[in-house]
This record gives structure tokens, sequence and C-alpha cells, in this order.
């Protein structure tokens, strides 16, 4: 993440307790599991708000279960098996941003059907040749919900996996090349955004942020 964009991970979970009242009323009926990533994300969320001077608040879901943040901040939360991350910034340095951690493994049977495009597939097909050791099927998806996770904020609209075709690079960039209407940022049309890639530690992350022109 660039200079401004603050950031808390963890690999075990807080106490539910942690939670505000209004949080802990939504996730009541959760199972277990639920309950304790929804607590320890947020737990994550304020640590980072924290570092920009924000003080601590209920972190509601809102349209489309998008994380509502205080004013005059942005971030994104991910959470999958064992691990669970936020990132913050203020919106007078940062635009937008998406993170998105998945376990490093093959995608269910199926899926990678449903959220690559044509051009998408031969692409995975050369890059197992690169290096098969990265499951890219699972690299592709991580990437196309960081890229959801940072387009919809500023559109409140939704994105199909069809609607962005993504270009992986073995150095640990990928491109994302939207073919809808992009988003006007600053009085220009966004119409790609450019991403960051991470594997380790049985985990793939992925993350895009727009900084604030100087």
């Amino acid at each position: 993440m660039p200079a401004g964009v603050a950031s808390r991970d963890t690999t075990e979970d807080v106490p539910e307790s942690t939670m505000f009242p209004e949080e802990a009323e939504r996730v009541a009926k959760a199972v277990t599991k639920r309950r304790r990533e929804f607590a320890t994300v947020r737990d994550c969320a304020r640590q980072a708000l924290a570092e920009l001077g924000v003080a601590p608040v209920a972190l509601l879901n809102g349209e489309r279960g998008a994380p509502q943040w205080p004013a005059g901040v942005v971030g994104s939360m991910t959470h999958c098996a064992g691990y669970r991350a936020a990132v913050v910034a203020l919106t007078s340095v940062i635009h937008t941003v998406g993170i998105d951690a998945e376990p490093h493994g093959p995608l269910p049977e199926g899926v990678q059907g449903m959220i690559a495009r044509d051009e998408e597939k031969v692409m995975l097909s050369a890059l197992a040749g690169v290096d098969p050791g990265i499951h890219w099927d699972r690299m592709l998806f991580c990437a196309k919900e960081a890229v959801y996770k940072a387009w919809y904020p500023l559109t409140h609209k939704w994105l199909g996996f069809e609607e962005a075709s993504i270009t992986l690079d073995p150095a640990g960039t990928f491109h994302a090349r939207l073919l809808v209407p992009g988003p006007m940022v600053a009085g220009t049309q966004v119409d790609a955004f450019d991403g960051r890639w991470i594997v380790g530690d049985g985990l793939v992350i992925t993350a895009i942020a727009i900084p604030v022109a100087n």
C-alpha cells in the first residue's frame, strides 16, 4: 500500500466482546465462526483508524455488504480461514482502496468457468507454465475481489466478474481493465485499476489503492 494507508492484520481472533453493541446485534444470529471473524476484522480496522487519529466507532455493513466508514475515511476489510486484515486511509490522501485475501489453493471445481473470461483462461494456462507453484486461478479470483472492493465505493454499483479483464504479472502486480464505463475520480474517468499481489504463509493477498494526486 502507498504512503498514507494504515493497515492491521492478524491470524488470531479477538473476543466477541470487542464488538460495539450495534455490531454484535448484526451478527447475533450468526454462527460462531462468522461472529469471530466479524469482530476481529473490525478490531483490525479500529486499530488502523487509530493510527490515522480517528476515534473508534461501530463499523456496520451498508448496501451490498460494503463497510460504512467514518466521514473522510476510505477502507477495505478481508477475512478468510486463519487470517483477518483491514486497511484505511483519509480521503484527502487516497480515493479508494480494495484488498482481498484467499487461501492459496486451487479454486473449487467449476468456479474458474464462472469468473474467468476467455482471454483470462488463456493467460492462466500460460502462467501455469511460468510458475506452477502458484495457484493462478485463485489469484485471478482474489484480484477480481479487490477490484470490486475498490470499484464499489466510487460507483455504488455492482461489477460482475465478466466486466473486468485482469492481466496478472508474475513480478507481483496486476492490471484490471474495466469493460464498463468507469467511475469519475477527480474529474477523470478511470478505465482501469492497477494492483499488487503476494503469496506466502498459505495465503494469496491482492491490494489496490488510488492515491490523490499531489
